[in-house]
């Protein structure tokens, strides 16, 4: 080896033993025995620091009974409306509670109760994790925890208050008994319905004193407290009602593998369902619908159910005293007044719900909710068991505008495009085969998608529900504020057989009134409580969101709406008003609901009649309701519709809608060409295609005008021009599909008009 070569071997080594000691170095710093020793005493500071919170932390006094008053709710002029709440609670001792009752709440809460320390170490972790992670009310909590939550603390989501729960709950399970604790627990727990303890919940849900409860019923009263207002069955949807039968069932198996429970008792139990609850006291029934509903808005929004029960909050709702007075009058004058339950039985199945919207604030001012409980516990406002039917179709026609869709024929859809309004014409491109009957099985020729919405034609619809795509449709209802669990995508969608309220569909249309801009009508709009002294805003969110139709589609539905009410299934209940006015009725299969949604430039009101049996409260028809035949929306929803928003717009009738369109019935139409005027060299949306195929059998001869005011003319007549448009137009709601293999003369199905949709 030369001397060059052995210079940068020295060289080499150097610097590998350089690197060697560098990573030495960092090592001195990082042995496992250092490691380990930094672990230990970490753990020893936290012991240390427990040892010290639990000396230095004491049980505090009961603090729940002290906190509880009045919440005050009151009109969006400050008025009071209600003062609702009281001291609901009577302190029982645990002997008073039969054994069977005290096990289902164990088992249902704690199965460990008896044997554990008061505090759940893994859940309460996973609890303080998911705090500091902003996850909210999360984790695990013994019955002694949740008892020191209830009478000791406050219901804050803070580490420092889980901390606190953790040392007093320790010493709290260290001085009293196990049967004191229970007893705290359950005399302080809040069961929905105002009842704070057990006592309390035994008379608000079964009519009876503790002692009398039955296994069946304590296990349902146990079952209650994970969700108070969402498992409470006269008002849970059918999900809740769902989620607390089960809860029961697992209550009552977790008592027989503790053996408190015989195996061959549980298979006798049966759910024994509770009472309807007792009207507010001094508190009017449409009252009673508006508080329950405001606090089911602030439950949504994460204000803690039992908290708010205590009392100390003032709730303002948008509710305008004077349209709501006027609300509640016109549904006497148009519905009530005419009803005679004695002399027709039908006249006692009918129920109407409304809904009534500012759509710049989305504030709701007024609602009805029905003949208030304990006559009628459900708020028609906002149910949503029955279906919207054909108010559902503008939402089709927004989705086609906004989707740019286009006919069989690649025609763009507008209100001016020329549909094939034949009864029973099977849907074509769908891949369910489909052809509902229009409304009395009536016959339309070649009609505008205005013409068809005046008068409700399903077999326009239909088509356009296939030329749209189904799913894209769903997503535009919900856009605008509909539920999409309720929404099954399949062809007869496009008559609105899916469950919808008048709150919703007040939202909706609001939508469209706002000019795309998302409303969801809220009813509360200010509400706040005392923290440390300190009366407090609980942040809520705008009723007013974001762009979700583009303006243009939002106006032109507007547009279009004004038909129904100037020329089509609204013309007798609203035409003629003082005010600008636009809408769409409904009437459901077997017409067991009828509607009318309308607005005017500044407000929106959602009418909805429903046909309830008062046993059970199975849906059944209208039909004969007030001595007549079928309910239409044009009926008793539009009269009731029309007659309030007179009173509540009172002289303020001038404004006008301010719309960015050139289509649909509240534009003029375009004059027509003189035959010296040089013709288009492509035909519009609403001109007939210069291949336009021989029309089939069931088609008339002559189209209707395509300005999309025309009207239809009945293949079986001879078209007069002075005759007046056919009655009804409005949809037969759900037909089940009943798809037919042919036309309604007995012809193939065909697609003999490609051009038309």
């Amino acid at each position: 080896m030369g001397r060059a070569d052995a210079r940068r071997a020295q060289q080499g080594s150097a610097r590998r033993a350089k690197q060697k000691d560098k990573k030495s170095g960092i090592r001195r710093f990082f042995t496992w025995k250092k490691l380990l020793g930094a672990f230990l005493g970490a753990c020893l500071l936290g012991i240390l620091g427990f040892i010290g919170l639990y000396l230095y932390v004491d049980i505090p006094k009961g603090n729940s009974a002290a906190k509880l008053q009045s919440n005050v709710f009151k009109y969006s002029d400050g008025k009071v409306m209600a003062r609702v709440g009281e001291l609901n609670r009577e302190s029982v001792p645990i002997t008073r509670i039969p054994k069977d009752v005290q096990h289902a709440f164990v088992a249902a809460e704690n199965k460990t109760f008896y044997d554990d320390s008061g505090v759940d170490l893994k859940g309460t972790l996973r609890g303080v994790l998911n705090t500091l992670r902003g996850q909210g009310k999360q984790g695990g909590s013994t019955i002694t925890q949740q008892y020191v939550k209830n009478y000791y603390l406050s219901q804050e989501q803070t580490v420092s208050r889980k901390l606190q729960e953790i040392v007093i709950s320790l010493k709290v399970d260290n001085k009293f008994k196990k049967d004191e604790i229970l007893a705290g627990y359950l005399n302080t727990s809040y069961y929905g319905r105002g009842a704070y303890g057990i006592q309390a919940a035994a008379q608000a849900y079964y009519g009876v004193d503790v002692e009398k409860l039955t296994v069946s019923q304590g296990a349902y009263l146990a079952s209650l407290l994970q969700a108070p207002s969402q498992y409470d069955w006269t008002s849970a949807t059918p999900a809740g009602r769902k989620r607390v039968q089960e809860r029961w069932a697992y209550t009552l198996d977790n008592m027989v593998e503790m053996k408190w429970l015989p195996a061959a008792d549980r298979a006798k139990q049966t759910f024994d369902k509770p009472q309807a609850p007792k009207p507010l006291r001094g508190v009017s029934p449409q009252t009673s619908y508006l508080v329950k509903q405001a606090k089911q808005e602030l439950f949504a929004q994460g204000v803690d159910e039992s908290e708010f029960e205590a009392g100390g909050w003032t709730v303002t709702l948008g509710i305008d005293k004077n349209k709501q007075k006027a609300l509640e009058r016109s549904v006497k004058r148009k519905l009530t007044d005419d009803l005679d339950p004695k002399k027709r039985k039908v006249d006692g199945d009918a129920q109407l719900g409304a809904t009534s919207v500012d759509p710049k604030t989305g504030h709701i001012v007024a609602m009805y909710g029905g003949a208030g409980y304990p006559k009628h516990y459900t708020n028609n406002a906002t149910r949503s068991d029955y279906q919207p039917a054909s108010t559902f179709k503008p939402l089709i026609l927004a989705s086609a505008m906004e989707n740019n869709a286009v006919t069989q024929g690649g025609l763009p859809i507008t209100p001016n495009t020329i549909y094939e309004g034949r009864n029973r014409r099977p849907v074509v491109g769908g891949d369910i085969a489909f052809a509902p009957p229009n409304e009395d099985e009536h016959t339309y020729g070649k009609i505008s998608v205005q013409t068809a919405t005046n008068n409700s034609v399903n077999a326009v619809f239909a088509q356009m529900g296939a030329d749209v795509g189904l799913e894209k449709i769903k997503k535009t209802a919900v856009d605008l504020g509909m539920d999409g669990s309720k929404i099954d995508a399949k062809p007869a969608m496009t008559l609105g057989t899916m469950g919808a309220s008048p709150l919703q569909m007040a939202g909706a249309y609001a939508t469209l009134d706002n000019h795309g801009i998302k409303v969801t009508p809220t009813l509360v709009k200010k509400a706040v409580h005392p923290v440390d002294g300190v009366q407090t805003a609980v942040p809520l969110k705008d009723p007013i969101g974001d762009q979700v139709l583009s303006r243009r589609t939002a106006d032109t539905l507007t547009s279009v709406l004004t038909g129904v009410v100037n020329d089509g299934t609204a013309t007798v209940s609203v035409k003629n008003t003082a005010y600008e006015a636009a809408g769409k009725t409904g009437t459901s299969d077997d017409n067991k609901s009828a509607w009318f949604v309308g607005y005017t430039p500044k407000l929106v009101t959602a009418v909805g009649m429903f046909g309830e049996s008062p046993k059970g409260g199975t849906q059944v028809t209208l039909k004969g309701t007030g001595g007549g035949g079928r309910v239409n929306g044009g009926g008793y929803p539009a009269q009731v519709w029309a007659d309030y928003t007179a009173s509540a717009l009172g002289g303020n009738t001038g404004a006008e809608f301010d719309l960015e369109t050139d289509l649909g019935a509240g534009v003029p139409p375009t004059p027509t060409p003189t035959p010296s005027s040089t013709p288009s060299t492509s035909p519009s949306p609403s001109e007939t295609p210069s291949k336009s195929p021989s029309q089939t059998p069931s088609s008339p001869s002559t189209s209707p005008s395509q300005s999309g005011s025309g009207k239809p003319s009945d293949p079986a007549t001879p078209t007069d021009p002075s005759s007046p448009p056919p009655s009804g137009g409005e949809d037969g709601g759900d037909t089940g599909g009943r798809p037919t293999g042919g036309n309604a003369d007995g012809g193939k199905s065909t697609n003999s008009l490609p051009d038309f949709g």
